[in-house]
């Protein structure tokens, strides 16, 4: 099986995560409901992204981890290609400072 580039099936949504959770947002994709997301961090600080099929799921994972947590830590400056749930929920919390974030749905790597 080959590796297929990153391929853009939805709108990119975006929110800046601060020390307070901001309201999640839904990144949406179509046709096929893909289940992998293009995560950047444009930020100086680590986001802890909460996420979940719902947006109650992803407050609840939105935590600061200092020994376990469900959240994933984005480091500053980085860009991802994850994989969660098919349009999944996003938020995320910083230690301090904040950092904008976009998700992007689609495929591949």
């Amino acid at each position: 099986m080959g590796l297929n580039a990153f391929q853009k099936m939805g709108n990119t949504v975006v929110f800046t995560a601060d020390t307070t959770a901001p309201t999640p947002v839904q990144a949406t994709s179509s046709p096929n409901n893909g289940n992998q997301y293009r995560v950047i961090n444009t930020g100086s600080v680590t986001v802890f992204l909460g996420y979940g099929n719902d947006a109650a799921n992803a407050s609840a994972t939105a935590a600061i981890v200092t020994t376990t947590g469900p959240a994933f830590p984005i480091l500053p400056n980085t860009d991802e290609i994850l994989t969660f749930v098919p349009n999944a929920y996003f938020t995320g919390i910083t230690s301090s400072g904040s950092a904008t974030i976009y998700i992007t749905p689609g495929d591949g790597l």
